[in-house]
């Protein structure tokens, strides 16, 4: 079952990366946490009506009608980031599902996507499924945690994110984490094998600024 799911969700670019069995919504069995599949999530998002069409939020309403869609395909229910309050609990679902971790800058680190991890979605299915065994956390076994050092400001640590200093940072002309993406997610060794393109990192830096 969760093979033909995959084959599924990997049809819309996106990846399972995650999944989670206890404390989920009540009648959900299983959440499946969505993600970019990459490489090209990117070029299959610029090529979306969501895209082109100059609107607002164009990811969250890709994400809004891809997802969903899933949802009726699969008989899953649709759970997303965005569209609250009330917000749903991603960030703790993440780390539930033990494929996500808090990585020595705070931020969330993923044995697949790094330092990029990003959810698009989740699709809550009524069965509870077996799933695949997890691996373990990235960072037990990175010797030189590059991620530490990468910020010219220092703003991103475990005891909390300086977001005044980060935004201020980016206006400087040597800064070239608007054209490029946040400069520690790009030095961890597990994000830089992920193939996220910059210009995808470029989208997600303007909306944050």
């Amino acid at each position: 079952m969760l093979q033909d799911i995959e084959n599924e969700v990997e049809k819309q670019h996106l990846s399972i990366l995650g999944g989670v069995t206890e404390a989920v919504p009540e009648g959900i069995g299983t959440l499946l946490l969505l993600g970019p599949r990459e490489p090209g999530f990117w070029e299959v998002f610029t090529a979306s009506e969501e895209y082109r069409d100059g609107q607002a939020d164009p990811l969250d309403r890709w994400s809004s009608r891809v997802i969903g869609d899933l949802g009726n395909t699969l008989n899953a229910k649709p759970f997303f980031p965005f569209g609250g309050p009330p917000w749903e609990p991603f960030l703790q679902w993440a780390l539930d599902s033990g494929r996500a971790h808090v990585s020595p800058v705070g931020l969330l680190v993923h044995d697949t996507a790094g330092l990029m991890v990003s959810f698009r979605g989740a699709l809550g299915f009524a069965t509870r499924m077996d799933l695949p065994e997890i691996p373990l956390n990235p960072c037990d076994s990175c010797e030189k945690r590059p991620c530490l050092t990468a910020c010219p400001v220092d703003a991103l640590r475990p005891d909390g994110y300086d977001v005044a200093a980060c935004k201020t940072d980016l206006d400087r002309k040597e800064n070239d984490c608007m054209s490029k993406g946040c400069a520690v997610r790009r030095v961890c060794p597990i994000s830089v094998g992920y193939g996220r393109l910059e210009e995808q990192s470029a989208f997600h830096m303007r909306a944050f600024k």
